[in-house]
């Protein structure tokens, strides 16, 4: 043993500074530091969100974070370990240390600027990112690299801290000493294997997530184990771990609850296959269906009269006066938290269980959808949405669904109406809307998506000041659009075929709440929908019923005295017993179902909780286990559940198949 070394083992603390796989452990020590304290900064950031965490409970989460943390970690830092661990003396020379202190600080940066993302953008989608964001956004490069830079100055704090998070990795890496260190020899090399295989061992059980080898890897469902409730899994998560965990996954899997001896038990507690027997002839009215960007049922007055101690009066006027003149809903709620979810729940009657059918590659699967199903009586059939053709996904769904023409942004034709973020601004397209369908032939089925009341939520510069600005920039917006949509009212209003149209209108899902109740569970998914049929006694607001997107595409169908089967995960509202109708959302690996007044939740194995949501608004009172007919609404979540899975995968989601 040389000198320098023997000095170096009477000084242990020096002796270990010297130690490649030392100073890995210390900046490994260092990363997840930073993602816990990320993960405080986005629970103090989103706190409004989750209003039952107390400071014990948060404890809990941010301890079973940690695991999560050690899985995205050591699969980002893999390169970085293999470097540290290698056996050899050449680790200590200073340029190889260079490399790796530059391999930690740009894998570990993404990972700390990725996870501050979500930290903002939880606010609208409320949950954590993954791997479908690609397909979501994946024709938009340019649009959200723009919305990401405003997001930047817009949320300067969390890029103040995301700034923060990657200097310190920067400034406090520690490198080892290669002062008198013996690189060669057996002891150095057997030692140094030894340690290369003992902390190789433990990167394994880390990135499995536990010491059990027969259990699978620890996955985002995991995240329940530390949480009261669904959506506080995004706290015990981080964003890179999901973005890990779904490369390639297969999204959808039979839970397999009915086996083939209760197979009949499982279709008789639902079926997506619906053969109506009509009273009266088919109608051959025309359809328009208007999906509006992020409105919210909050942002109405009409349904909220009892917010501010009564002194609130919302922003939509208009929609407001059209909700007295049709038929609408207390309890109504869309069946995601995205726009991509809302399309197929809309028009092709498709929940979002787990992720979007848009984003997964199911898309190709063979889809029934309003104009599918009326095209063999007839109908023309056309989508609008004034972003770049392609965004979002929904010129491909379109397509699958079935529908004849798309109009996007190309078909527009003009440039200058556009908003210079997502699409044309919402009066311009919607006018545009009108005058495309003024030359349709009759009967058509047609949809709109609306644009505007999207971040960065801003109005033309003509309207700056016209509207009321709120507390939330998203307030005006609102306004914006509800006084585009009385132009386009008045407009299709001198056509002929106007009073021969039911118009459905609805949200692709909420935003950012404003008040206490819609902050819950169900809150976030309390969404407007409206049918209207003008000149008719199709009026109403109706309060023993709960009514989701997908029973849009049914019900039209029950209206029009549509008398050929279809398939629709949805209930028709004009044929289904008060007591037979439901309602079932997925939120944050959480199943939600409704009926009979009462909201279970479902974690894919278990009940964990139960209300009384029309008595108890802000779910404060869990019920589990004391109201009768529980056990029956988990067999029919359950059934919905493995239809839906089973039906996906095997490709049979039209009656035809």
């Amino acid at each position: 043993m040389n000198t320098s070394t023997t000095g170096l083992l009477r000084h242990p603390f020096a002796f270990l500074k010297a130690q490649p796989a030392w100073a890995l452990l210390c900046n490994f020590l260092l990363i997840m530091a930073i993602f816990t304290l990320s993960r405080i900064f986005f629970f103090v950031m989103n706190k409004s969100y989750f209003p039952e965490v107390d400071a014990a409970h948060l404890l809990a989460m941010l301890w079973g974070g940690l695991q999560f943390d050690l899985t995205a970690l050591l699969y980002i830092n893999s390169l970085y370990l293999l470097m540290q661990l290698l056996p050899f003396g050449f680790r200590h020379r200073g340029a190889y240390q260079t490399v790796a202190r530059w391999v930690f600080a740009l894998a570990n940066g993404i990972a700390v600027i990725v996870n501050c993302m979500d930290m903002p953008f939880f606010r609208f989608s409320n949950r954590r990112a993954t791997c479908t964001i690609f397909s979501e956004f994946g024709n938009d490069t340019g649009g959200v690299l723009k919305i990401v830079l405003k997001a930047m100055a817009e949320y300067w704090y969390v890029t103040l801290f995301a700034v923060a998070a990657v200097a310190a990795l920067w400034l406090l890496y520690r490198t080892p000493s290669s002062t008198g260190v013996r690189r060669t020899g057996l002891a150095y090399y057997m030692a140094h294997t030894v340690i290369m295989v003992v902390l190789g061992g433990f990167a394994v059980i880390g990135i499995r997530g536990g010491f059990n080898f027969h259990a699978r890897p620890v996955t985002l469902i995991n995240a329940n184990r530390y949480v009261n409730r669904g959506p506080e899994t995004v706290i015990v998560l981080n964003t890179p771990f999901c973005l890990i965990r779904t490369i390639n996954k297969k999204v959808f899997k039979n839970p397999h609850y009915f086996d083939t001896d209760t197979e009949t038990e499982k279709t008789a507690l639902f079926s997506p296959l619906h053969h109506p027997t009509p009273e009266g002839a088919f109608r051959p009215l025309n359809v328009v269906v208007i999906i509006w960007e992020s409105f919210g049922k909050e942002y109405t007055g009409f349904f909220n009269r009892h917010l501010d101690n009564g002194t609130y009066r919302g922003y939509t006027p208009f929609l407001d006066s059209l909700f007295a003149q049709g038929l609408t809903f207390k309890y109504s709620f869309s069946n995601g938290r995205r726009s991509v979810d809302a399309m197929p729940s809309i028009l092709s009657s498709v929940p979002t269980f787990v992720e979007s059918f848009i984003a997964t590659p199911y898309l190709v699967n063979y889809i029934s959808s309003l104009a599918d199903a009326l095209k063999p009586k007839g109908y023309y059939s056309a989508f609008f949405h004034g972003a770049p053709n392609g965004s979002m996904g929904f010129q491909p769904y379109a397509k699958a669904a079935d529908f004849d023409d798309y109009f996007g942004f190309n078909e527009y034709g003009n440039s200058k109406d556009f908003d210079g973020w997502w699409a044309i601004w919402d009066e311009d397209f919607l006018q545009f809307y009108a005058a495309e369908m003024g030359k349709m032939k009759q009967p058509f089925i047609t949809a709109v998506f609306t644009a505007t009341s999207h971040h960065p939520f801003q109005i033309p510069e003509k309207y700056r000041g016209k509207f009321p600005q709120g507390d939330h920039p998203i307030l005006q917006c609102i306004a914006y659009s509800d006084y585009s949509m009385e132009q386009f009212f008045r407009t299709m209003s001198q056509y002929e075929w106007f009073n021969n149209t039911l118009f459905v209108i609805t949200a692709d899902h909420t935003n950012q709440p404003l008040h206490e109740e819609y902050y819950t569970d169900l809150g976030l998914f309390a969404v407007p929908i409206l049918f209207y049929h003008p000149g008719n006694n199709l009026k109403g607001l109706v309060d023993s019923i709960p009514v989701q997107q997908t029973d849009i595409m049914p019900s039209v169908l029950g209206y029009l005295n549509f008398d050929k089967p279809y398939f629709a995960y949805g209930q028709d509202i004009f044929a289904t017993k008060a007591s037979d109708k439901f309602v079932i959302n997925y939120n944050n690996g959480v199943y939600q179902l409704l009926q009979n007044g009462y909201m279970q939740q479902f974690d894919g194995e278990k009940i964990k909780a139960a209300y009384s949501y029309k008595t108890d608004t802000l779910l404060h009172h869990n019920l589990n286990g004391q109201i009768a007919g529980q056990k029956e609404m988990e067999m029919l979540t359950k059934s919905v559940i493995q239809q839906y899975m089973e039906r996906m995968i095997e490709n049979k989601m039209r009656v035809s198949e």
